[in-house]
């Protein structure tokens, strides 16, 4: 296929889709889609699988085996008081990026939460379980790993319904989460439309607001990618309602929820909607405060900032968030296809030798 028809096809110009091949603009996860759709794949084959370190392969394939254990369970452990601190572990590395200490310590909870679940069939045993199957889908789709994303929600979804119905509403938004990182971007709206009115009626009290919140905000940045403007703007709009109801930004379940996560997000969908000014004010905005997330959250933010200096023309600013993101959250940035596509182009835009950006560059493993 030509350059001038995979254009057409994908519905983009063939000078975006020129200067995007030679480096002169980033590719955008919007966009990406449109052409993953146009050469009939998904948008995680197109970006490809990050690389896993040969240490890690032997805790992977271990955790696999785990997951398709899932109905035949083993020995229960005597009490949850382990599976409990072990959760707690979970969330912190999880808040932290750390992936390989998430990768090294899922298989053993996994297990022991599945066993002791099996063992008492209790809602909290069961909300544990779906916890760490949230934790799975999370590391996964970080490595654009889709086929165990698509498994951990299925088995997550399966644990959550045994458990209470902000635990199902925390699967559905990883749920919708796996047609966001495959590029399906309208089921993923369809699966939020879903699971929201089926919160509407069961959620109350701060659960109500933690579980309509953190899926208005997966509906906003779904609604993002496809440019769909009414769309984000109702989700944006419901989510600033419930982080209302929550003043200061709360951890739930390995998850963030409140104003200032709300606000992450908003920025994030700026960036995709191509506003980038309204991007680098909202930043700007939510800097004026100590930023009080954790750094999963954080490194990313920094990353939408450098997406939208670079949009700006102003290299230097995004080789700052750049390495801002790399300093918070290094093996996320390793990763993630935001930090990817801006040092790409950063590194493909600088005609003279740069030792801070070649340094970047290095890390990340991009040729320079």
């Amino acid at each position: 296929m030509g350059q001038t028809a995979l254009a057409r096809k994908a519905g983009i110009s063939a000078s975006l889709l020129s200067k995007i091949e030679v480096g002169d603009r980033a590719l955008s996860q919007g966009v990406a889609a449109s052409i993953a759709a146009a050469l009939g794949c998904t948008l995680n084959e197109l970006l490809g699988k990050a690389s896993t370190e040969p240490a890690n392969k032997e805790k992977l394939t271990e955790l696999r085996g785990v997951i398709r254990r899932f109905d035949c369970p083993g020995d229960p452990p005597s009490g949850s008081e382990k599976i409990q601190a072990g959760l707690s572990d979970l969330f912190k590395l999880r808040g932290e990026a750390n992936l390989g200490g998430v990768l090294n310590h899922l298989p053993n909870l996994l297990e022991s939460a599945t066993n002791y679940a099996h063992s008492v069939g209790t809602p909290d045993a069961w909300s544990s379980v779906a916890d760490v199957y949230s934790g799975v889908y999370w590391l996964a789709a970080r490595h654009r790993w889709m086929d165990l994303a698509d498994l951990a929600v299925v088995r997550q979804r399966m644990a959550a319904e045994r458990a209470n119905p902000l635990t199902v509403a925390i699967a559905s938004r990883d749920e919708a989460g796996t047609f966001l990182n495959g590029g399906d971007f309208a089921t993923g709206l369809a699966v939020v439309d879903r699971a929201v009115t089926e919160a509407e009626g069961r959620l109350s009290g701060k659960a109500r607001a933690f579980g309509l919140g953190i899926l208005h905000l997966r509906g906003l940045t779904l609604a993002g990618r496809i440019m769909d403007k009414r769309v984000a703007a109702r989700h944006q709009q419901e989510a600033l309602r419930w982080a209302d109801e929550i003043p200061q930004d709360v951890g739930d379940h390995g998850i963030h929820f409140g104003p200032e996560n709300t606000a992450t997000h908003v920025m994030a969908t700026y960036v995709d909607m191509e506003r980038y000014a309204d991007a680098i004010s909202t930043m700007e905005g939510i800097e004026r405060e100590p930023i009080t997330l954790p750094a999963t959250r954080v490194g990313p933010l920094h990353m939408n900032a450098a997406r939208a200096h670079l949009a700006l023309g102003n290299r230097e600013k995004a080789l700052d968030s750049l390495s801002e993101a790399w300093e918070i959250a290094p093996q996320m940035a390793r990763v993630h296809p935001h930090s990817q596509e801006t040092l790409r182009v950063l590194t493909s835009l600088h005609r003279r030798s740069n030792r801070r950006l070649m340094a970047l560059a290095k890390r990340a493993g991009i040729p320079h």
